[in-house]
């Protein structure tokens, strides 16, 4: 597999480019929709393709419990398994051995954690994990890393950050050993504490060349404030001629404020979670399609959407498919969702061609925050 990445414009830290895949080019900045169970809950990949998403991600987690790694290989990886032609990156499964596993016991060997599913016991090594994701197959594959909240203090962090660049150095080493051409993309770990973030920076990029990072750690707990700071000390001491993913980042406003501090890559479950629960996006804040204002409301739910269900069906409609518990009802709002945050991205990429990048996203986010009349 073959990867590059290059920078068409800039505008100030943020930058429009092209990081090009086996299985495609993706246009940045980008939102990814996850399919964690290797399906964007309740939408066909025709849907995703139609509204525009190039790379979608996988968990290596999840699916190995279920199916099992084994099975997806076994049935030609990923891409064949769920019918996705496109690019598609894997997350190690970090976050959800440390926050969803039972009775975790960690060392530096690893993590043995109990299945939520069964209950059977597993126990997760850098080296399994680079195997899991190469049975997986994506094209972009994360390391083995150790999560911890938002707002841990320094020697948690600083315990937790060195222990995941002891996990990189091993997954590094395994990928060689598979002789994987999958690429991939280190994570730079270090909590709410700027000089460790730059520690941590500086000795992954010591370390090998790698053809994009990752941004840990953030989004979980800690103030909005210092989200945004550690993605601008992060800005800073990463290289700017390769990708930077956001993990787990995907709220409008937050991916306007990292896109402004250079990121080109995001995920967030937030989308198809929301729209499962009745909350959806709009240019003008977020609403509850629950609330009997929209009983009798002929409008669509975002007048500036184009996506399926804004074209056709109206608030009203939509409203009652919900609190009918019709599957349709989850199905729309979570297209909608999707489909606002890759066109917010495709805005913000626009935007810093045209150079008013700033313009923009300072009226968008003043629209967004302040207009908002029926908030969930």
């Amino acid at each position: 597999m073959s990867f590059s990445f290059e920078i068409e414009a800039t505008a100030g830290a943020a930058r429009a480019g092209v990081f090009v895949t086996p299985h495609g080019p993706v246009e940045t900045p980008a939102f990814m929709p996850v399919g964690t169970l290797a399906t964007v809950k309740a939408l066909d990949p025709d849907d995703l393709v139609q509204m525009g998403a190039s790379m979608i991600l996988a968990n290596a987690y999840h699916l190995h419990l279920r199916p099992g790694d084994d099975v997806v290989r076994e049935m030609g990886g990923l891409h064949r398994f769920m019918r996705w032609d496109r690019p598609i990156l894997t997350d190690s499964g970090g976050f959800q051995v440390f926050s969803l596993a039972q009775l975790r016991t960690l060392n530096e060997d690893g993590v043995e954690f109990q299945s939520h599913i069964d209950g059977s016991r597993r126990f997760f090594t850098a080296e399994l994990v680079m195997q899991i994701e190469g049975n997986l197959g994506a094209d972009v594959i994360m390391q083995f890393d150790h999560v911890i909240p938002g707002q841990s203090d320094e020697a948690t962090a600083r315990d937790a950050s060195e222990r995941s660049i002891r996990w990189l150095a091993r997954c590094l080493a395994e990928v060689k050993r598979l002789e994987s051409k999958q690429a991939l993309f280190p994570i730079v770990q270090g909590g709410i504490h700027a000089e460790l973030r730059r520690e941590a920076a500086k000795e992954i990029g010591e370390m090998h060349d790698w053809p994009g990072f990752g941004i840990g750690g953030l989004s979980v707990g800690e103030e909005k404030d210092a989200t945004y700071e550690m993605i601008e000390v992060v800005h800073e001491a990463l290289p700017k001629t390769h990708p930077r993913y956001l993990m787990g980042v995907g709220f409008p406003q937050d991916l306007i404020e990292a896109i402004r501090r250079g990121v080109d890559l995001f995920d967030c479950v937030a989308p198809t979670r929301m729209g499962r629960n009745g909350a959806v996006f709009t240019s003008d804040g977020r609403l509850n399609i629950k609330r009997t204002e929209f009983r009798t409301d002929p409008r669509p739910i975002d007048a500036d959407c184009d996506c399926a269900a804004c074209s056709r069906f109206s608030r009203a409609y939509i409203r009652h498919l919900f609190v009918s518990d019709e599957i349709l009802g989850l199905r729309l709002l979570s297209l909608h969702n999707v489909h606002f945050l890759l066109s917010l991205a495709g805005q913000a990429r626009r935007a810093i061609r045209s150079g008013d990048l700033e313009q923009w996203a300072r009226d968008w986010l003043a629209r967004y925050r302040t207009t908002s009349p029926l908030a969930v």
